[in-house]
């Protein structure tokens, strides 16, 4: 009897941990937030960027700027693909990962944008 309690609470344990397993070559959360969000960053400085240069070409920079954040994150353009696939599919994690960067963003324009009572918005 005193083995029965720990037992059932092992299986228990163990049959609940691998619900958050993801696949492999899968991205963790933490780190697909981090490289979405420059991801990101990166496609609207390109779309602003290249419409003032004529002689620049919208996907060619684009992907410069993408290969360089997948270097600089130690990423490979396969894994960001396949984990954004998973994650799309996915979408309570999506969700999360997005509303994630959305309070980032909030956090940060705060400090961004300087005010003063004569600045109007």
């Amino acid at each position: 009897m005193k083995y029965l309690i720990p037992l059932v609470l092992s299986i228990i344990f163990l049959s609940c941990s691998g619900k958050n397993d993801l696949p492999a070559g899968v991205l963790q959360p933490g780190k697909m937030q981090e490289v979405f969000w420059d991801y990101i960053r990166a496609d609207v400085y390109t779309t602003n960027f290249t419409t003032h240069d004529s002689a620049r070409n919208e996907a060619i920079e684009n992907l410069k700027l993408q290969n360089r954040i997948f270097k600089m994150h130690h990423v490979t353009k396969e894994e960001f693909y396949k984990s954004y696939m998973y994650y799309s599919n996915h979408k309570e994690l999506m969700t999360a990962i997005i509303d994630s960067m959305i309070a980032k963003q909030k956090r940060i324009r705060p400090k961004s944008i300087p005010l003063n009572k004569d600045t109007q918005l």
